[in-house]
């Protein structure tokens, strides 16, 4: 696995980091059982909002806990509401396909680690 940090960039110029990591495929198992659970139904022709706010706000606040560790000022961890206010204006469509890409170029390898 890599670290794979993306960025969302809102109307008004504010970026928030995107990343999946070891935690955040914890958070979706913890709640959804699976990755695959998961993005079935971030895929489906109607995603599951629930699925897909809980997914990026793992991811973005995952990001932002990285960017704190080492930045003078920190930013605040984002709340559900929060997370369907970006959606809303980045587009279902734009936010489930960023994060596929993000979950692809985190878990994709050329060969196995652990072998």
């Amino acid at each position: 696995m890599k670290e794979k940090m993306t960025y969302l960039t809102m109307d008004d110029g504010t970026k928030y980091p995107l990343i999946f990591t070891l935690n955040v495929m914890e958070d979706i198992q913890d709640k959804y059982g699976s990755l695959e659970e998961w993005m079935a139904l971030i895929k489906a022709k109607e995603p599951s909002i629930k699925a897909l706010k809980f997914g990026l706000g793992s991811m973005l606040n995952e990001g932002l806990e990285i960017e704190n560790e080492t930045a003078e000022e920190k930013r605040e961890m984002l709340n559900p509401k929060q997370v369907g206010r970006i959606i809303t204006q980045l587009g279902i469509t734009a936010v489930a396909g960023k994060i596929g890409e993000n979950v692809v170029a985190s878990t994709k390898t050329d060969a196995p680690k652990n072998v």
